[in-house]
């Protein structure tokens, strides 16, 4: 059985009145002429480049891949307490913390 104030309820309720909002949102909207200039890519009054902005997550990947391992290891050894077993997981955290590290 749902409760009433359980988080799918919550959740049915937002969902509902997001839905209203944009309704009426739309309605109140004023509505403009299509234009090639309100597709186009244009900021500050410059072209925009033709070669990418950004490039990519690629060479920042191995560097959150060594922050969620810390991350995750930090907080199973937290939750763990000090045993033998948290030991040995603490030095294969080193351990593949220095391969990544390394390449």
């Amino acid at each position: 059985m749902v409760q009433p104030f359980s988080p799918p309820v919550a959740f049915a309720v937002y969902l509902a009145l997001a839905a209203v909002l944009l309704v009426i949102a739309g309605a109140a909207a004023a509505k403009g002429k299509a234009s090639e200039l309100k597709t186009s890519v244009y900021g500050s009054g410059e072209a925009a480049r033709a070669s990418a902005a950004s490039p990519g997550y690629r060479p920042f990947f191995m560097t959150a891949f060594f922050f969620a391992m810390l991350h995750l290891g930090v907080l199973i050894v937290g939750t763990g307490g000090l045993t033998v077993i948290t030991g040995a997981y603490i030095a294969g955290l080193i351990l593949s913390l220095i391969a990544l590290a390394l390449g």
